[in-house]
């Protein structure tokens, strides 16, 4: 389906973003600290990897009970997650290092991780972070038929209950990766002649994408049941384990970040303009959680500070909670919105408040 062109406002009377930009640029320059990555992200993607790896490793490795090795699947699942967030995010917005080929290995994980590197860049860094929140336009906020993230959304009865089985749903985002979502992406970007930078060779990417995908199944699947003494079966569960954890992590790191009260879902006028400039729309639509949790930014890849992100998606996650504090002046000097919860505990809470009211029938005038 071909979607309808939309725009940015392109007047900011007040500057906005033009000031904001130079406070941030001004705080790098006399820091005399790259945008990019360091040593803490580095160190922290071993980490990562490790916790990933390594109970894949013991699995293969070290005779064990079975609740053991379902245990070892949750954990796997927490790496899968951790290593998404902190180490494929980065670098697919080249913020991992300044250095190219650096980022385009680690950009790479995510094969590991069930995903596509082309898929995801044109779902995240193009539709998701140019159309943030816009119906039709932000794929991240179209869950189907199933679940009802905005009013603008067609109502069905069963939304009623979604702020019961939603929560159940969510563990199943990478899995679809695996399975089915990849392979329909790819399908319609192509079509559509979406791309991250220059359109890619269509040939390359369904190559690319079927030989990832094959060499994805023999690790976790086909060479589990080979090493392993125990029946097939017990090996899809503990795969499906291992997404489910990762899955219910990621979707709920990304619903408090866009699926709450605080943040608008806009929708552009009969000539496909929007309101206001591209910075402002992401004040609007974009909310943190947690911003002085320090586990939580340092395992989320910063992700609870999304304002941040949306605004500087090329800066590395490690910089955000300085530079947050520039960003809230800014936006409260300006008399702009700054969405934030304080808790992780308080945004989960308004999260499932707003799926209760997007659940409601809706009342027309």
């Amino acid at each position: 389906m071909i979607k309808k062109p939309i725009s940015f406002s392109r007047i900011d009377k007040a500057k906005f973003f033009r000031t904001l930009n130079k406070r941030v640029n001004s705080y790098f320059k006399e820091n005399q600290i790259k945008r990019t990555g360091n040593w803490r992200l580095y160190t922290k993607a071993i980490v990562m990897f490790a916790v990933f790896l390594v109970p894949l490793i013991l699995i293969l490795t070290v005779p064990m009970p079975q609740w053991a090795l379902l245990l070892l699947t949750v954990i796997i699942g927490v790496g899968m997650a951790g290593v998404g967030m902190n180490v494929m995010h980065d670098s697919n917005h080249e913020s991992f290092s300044s250095k190219k080929w650096v980022n385009k290995l680690m950009g790479s994980s995510i094969y590991i991780l069930a995903g596509n590197v082309y898929n995801w860049k044109v779902q995240h860094n193009v539709l998701h972070h140019t159309f943030t929140n816009i119906q039709g336009h932000d794929e991240d906020i179209d869950a189907g038929r199933i679940i009802r993230f905005t009013k603008h959304a067609k109502w069905l009865k069963i939304h009623k209950f979604q702020k019961y089985y939603s929560f159940f749903l969510y563990g199943l985002l990478t899995i679809n990766w695996a399975i089915t979502t990849d392979f329909k992406q790819m399908r319609s970007y192509l079509k559509r002649k979406l791309s991250y930078g220059e359109f890619p060779n269509p040939a390359k990417e369904w190559t690319v994408l079927i030989i990832t995908k094959i060499i994805y199944y023999l690790l976790w699947i086909v060479l589990p049941i080979l090493v392993l003494d125990i029946s097939w079966w017990k090996v899809l569960i503990g795969f499906f384990v291992m997404h489910y954890t990762a899955g219910m992590i990621l979707s709920v790191v990304f619903q408090l970040a866009h699926v709450v009260p605080k943040t608008k879902m806009p929708l552009p006028d009969k000539e496909g303009k929007l309101e206001h400039t591209w910075a402002i729309h992401q004040l609007y639509t974009t909310s943190n959680f947690a911003p002085n949790n320090k586990f939580i930014n340092w395992y989320t890849g910063g992700l609870n500070h999304q304002v941040e992100h949306h605004i500087f998606p090329h800066i590395s996650h490690i910089h955000y909670q300085k530079i947050a504090k520039i960003v809230k002046d800014t936006a409260q000097e300006f008399n702009l919105p700054y969405n934030e919860y304080q808790t992780t505990r308080k945004a989960i809470i308004e999260h499932f408040k707003q799926l209760k009211t997007l659940g409601a029938k809706p009342t027309y005038a």
